[in-house]
């Protein structure tokens, strides 16, 4: 008799391959470069402060607008994404984002820096949220962690190779006339453009239109995330806004991006002055360890909540209660063991993002996830422009650096306290649980 591994792999798991091998990679590309054009503001930091008399509250504002814009949008965007479908969604706003992040180079004032970032933060609004929704219509529960943490590697990799090439590219001060950081923006925001045109032509916008899948295949996949979705517990928008666990959600999610970008935009910076120097090339090479070593916790750990399904909120709080031991240290550490101190930083806000990412789709299905996912990024939005603002007040008001790392601590405590009280909350309601075996 033949077995059913004799057999080989089933229909579903062909599909499920095939959609890993076409997808994945092109949204870890996506997002690697998307990442590289939101964040290598930091290190124009400096030169802009020089050049365009940049002060240090315009540029907490306008890294912070860049998310106020974000939350304006994520939700509305997420939604039009599910009636045009991914294929023009994302390549569109792909390839707006590439030309804008480009157009930075070329301010020469405090508003003018202020009002691009506000548009850049518009422009992806629809990305991040999009590619969350794309995994949750091609990839079923069991593999969407592994998915998603595939593609927020492209965070750590994108903050370990675009840390150097920024510094590098800063370098260039001088040539042609134009200071380094013009031709950062500008060198590092076109390849999005080229890649949205790219992405058109690439992307299927669901299993049904795929076009790398057989019928059988497509019918497995398709079976497989109908089951799903009749397990959740809201399905149309209105479901979404009026279930507490949403908001719950979406508190979570907000607070892990606070800790994020309050450490994100100022590490350059931190580095720097850890080292004794200004902010170059040398510098931006150790600003990238911390993210080179979260590339590895990013890899295996949500593969690892991937297999032990009843431990991902137990995984999520250990993530969040490392990264802020993590900040703690680093304020107060000599230079190498803060920049130790950093990378267990690194790993714990970015491990526990992919994991997050499961839980929606364990409470919400059809027009409910896409508004479910667009209003947690839409929360994340707007903690992440609070983020560096509150950095800075809080060290401007106590009048030490030392303040904005450990209140950044704190929230990533009470992150950890939300996740926990997600655990109590599933562990009360069985029926709705979202941590519960796949």
């Amino acid at each position: 008799m033949t077995t059913a591994a004799a057999e080989g792999p089933s229909t579903l798991d062909r599909a499920i391959s095939k959609a890993w091998i076409r997808l994945v990679p092109l949204m870890f590309i996506l997002y690697f470069v998307a990442f590289i054009d939101r964040v290598n503001v930091g290190f124009a930091k400096d030169a802009m402060a020089v050049d365009i008399n940049l002060s240090q509250p315009a540029f907490a504002f306008g890294a912070g607008i860049f998310f106020a814009a974000y939350a304006v949008f994520a939700v509305p965007s997420n939604l039009l994404m599910s009636k045009f479908g991914a294929r023009i969604w994302l390549s569109a706003t792909t390839a707006v984002w590439g030309v804008l992040s480009a157009l930075t180079g070329l301010v020469q004032t405090e508003t003018q820096f202020i009002v691009l970032r506000f548009l850049l933060g518009l422009a992806e609004a629809g990305f991040y949220p999009g590619i969350l929704l794309l995994a949750s219509i091609f990839f079923p529960n069991k593999v969407r962690a592994s998915v998603v943490g595939i593609f927020v590697l492209g965070v750590p990799m994108a903050l370990t190779l675009g840390s150097p090439m920024s510094g590098a590219l800063l370098e260039l001060h001088g040539f042609l006339g134009h200071p380094g950081w013009f031709w950062m923006f500008v060198i590092e925001g076109l390849p999005a453009a080229v890649l949205g045109v790219f992405a058109f032509f690439y992307l299927d916008d669901n299993p049904t239109k795929a076009r790398f899948l057989t019928v059988d295949e497509k019918s497995a996949l398709n079976a497989q995330l109908e089951s799903e979705k009749r397990a959740t517990a809201a399905s149309s928008l209105g479901d979404a806004i009026r279930t507490i666990r949403v908001w719950h959600l979406a508190l979570i999610y907000g607070t892990i991006q606070i800790g994020v970008y309050g450490l994100l935009f100022f590490l350059p910076s931190q580095v720097a002055s850890l080292m004794g120097s200004t902010l170059g090339f040398k510098e931006s090479l150790v600003a990238a360890i911390p993210w080179a070593v979260s590339a590895l916790g990013v890899y295996f750990i949500p593969r690892y909540a991937d297999k032990k399904p009843a431990q991902r909120v137990n995984i999520s709080v250990a993530c969040m209660l490392v990264a802020a031991f993590g900040l703690v240290v680093s304020t107060y550490a000599g230079p190498v063991i803060a920049i130790a101190a950093l990378c267990l930083c690194a790993v714990g806000f970015l491990a526990v993002q992919p994991i997050f990412w499961t839980f929606p789709a364990q409470t919400l299905s059809g027009s409910a996830l896409a508004a479910g996912i667009g209003f947690c990024t839409t929360m994340g939005a707007v903690c992440s422009f609070l983020a560096p603002i509150i950095r800075v007040q809080v060290e401007l008001l106590l009048g030490t650096s030392h303040a904005g790392p450990v209140v950044l601590a704190m929230f990533a405590v009470f992150s950890a306290l939300l996740i926990f009280a997600l655990h109590q909350r599933t562990v009360t309601s069985p029926a709705s649980a979202i941590a519960g075996a796949d």
